[in-house]
């Protein structure tokens, strides 16, 4: 393992201007992989977020979640001082990221062109719900927004109802890590060719990047081909999806060369060569013959384990539709750390998502802290923009600077 403290980023400085999930997202990548995030919070509460899951006490659990490892400036950023000490940060960092409504760093005077006449190697990446240009543009956005727009809330729920939408960040979370590549992408060119870049990342891109067979099925068939929600199954595969079996719920993918393994598990080799089932187009004929003759196999074991012991014995591939809550303790989660769990100084110990990305020369999910509210004025805007401590508290009498105690 490398030297305590340092990770795959180390060294990297990115200023932090964004709040709620998709731009922390972004930022969350590069400070658990060793970066140096600066978090430039809004005076006089911060993130937005610092008001949701306050669960234990003042303490928010979604902050603490989502800035371990950043470093937390409060900055009035209605105020000229406010913005000045922004754009003075500038020059001292590799990267900006910023998820406002576009415009408002323009409004602010940090649009690409301000920051790249203070330092002109910059990389900016602007996250956003449906882009920096277009005739949706201007529109607000969160990320169910972007899912109605990019058509994937209409592959989502049964088939003569209105769609659902997923409980999860999925678009949030998956474009801030399309960000945060891309920021790596502009760095590794910098360093070729010495050139900044300004990144435009939106989520109705990021989740339209998402749809596997949808698009190309429905063009290049003409129109033929409408995808559309199917419920609990794939629309063009069969079997595969959700399958109800004794006390629970069975993830199965039983289709193309995993049909006969399917077979074998329910002793039904008849079924292999059977011109009616041999085939996915067959099966997706018959698909509520095909799903009502594997839910009643399930229903022959006494719960879905002992179901999915028998399927795993032939190499089908299977999971159990686990709760959050079973998630939290179940051995594979807990070992790799997908299930990692917090020691807050203020929150105390529980559970978050831990981080994806494993390497070989760093330990995994490090014992990292979340920033209180302008926790670091003092440490950033002294060391790196060498005000003095009678400046720093002028700042904060102003209520240019804020900040607040965990204690």
């Amino acid at each position: 393992m490398s030297n305590a403290g340092e990770h795959l980023l180390t060294g990297i400085r990115v200023l932090d201007l964004t709040r709620a999930l998709a731009g922390p997202s972004c930022s969350r990548m590069f400070a658990e992989l060793g970066a140096e995030v600066i978090k430039i919070e809004p005076a006089p509460h911060g993130d937005m977020v610092r008001g949701i899951s306050k669960l234990r006490g003042d303490s928010s659990l979604y902050i603490i979640q989502q800035s371990l490892n950043k470093k937390s400036i409060c900055v009035d950023l209605r105020s000229p001082e406010g913005l000045a000490l922004v754009k003075e940060l500038v020059p001292h960092c590799d990267a900006v990221v910023e998820n406002f409504k576009p415009g408002v760093m323009a409004d602010m005077g940090l649009s690409y062109e301000d920051l790249r006449a203070v330092k002109d190697d910059i990389i900016l990446c602007s996250i956003s719900a449906l882009g920096q240009s277009g005739p949706l543009a201007k529109k607000p956005g969160y990320d169910y927004i972007a899912q109605a727009y990019s058509g994937i809330t209409s592959m989502i729920g049964e088939s003569d109802a209105s769609p659902y939408i997923p409980l999860a960040g999925i678009g949030d979370v998956s474009t801030g890590v399309h960000g945060a590549f891309a920021i790596a992408a502009a760095l590794l060119h910098r360093a070729r060719t010495g050139l900044g870049q300004h990144l435009d990342i939106a989520l109705l891109d990021c989740y339209y990047h998402c749809h596997e067979v949808n698009v190309h099925q429905c063009s290049g068939s003409d129109g033929a081909i409408k995808p559309s929600r199917s419920g609990r199954h794939l629309s063009y595969l069969c079997p595969a999806g959700i399958f109800h079996g004794s006390g629970g719920d069975v993830m199965m993918m039983g289709f193309m060369h995993h049909w006969k393994d399917l077979c074998a598990a329910m002793e039904r080799p008849d079924l292999v060569t059977d011109p009616a089932f041999a085939t996915d187009a067959a099966r997706l004929e018959r698909r509520d013959e095909v799903v009502a003759l594997i839910e009643d196999w399930l229903a022959s074991f006494d719960n879905v384990a002992s179901a999915i012991e028998k399927l795993e014995s032939h190499q089908v591939p299977c999971a159990p539709v686990l709760s959050v809550e079973e998630t939290l303790s179940h051995p594979h989660l807990v070992e790799r750390g997908t299930v990692r769990t917090v020691k807050d100084a203020v929150g105390g110990d529980f559970q978050i998502p831990g981080m994806p990305i494993k390497t070989s020369g760093y330990s995994d999910n490090p014992d990292y802290q979340s920033p209180g509210l302008g926790e670091h004025n003092r440490e950033i805007i002294g060391n790196l923009l060498g005000l003095g401590e009678e400046e720093l508290t002028a700042l904060h009498d102003k209520g240019v600077l804020v900040s607040e105690s965990r204690g």
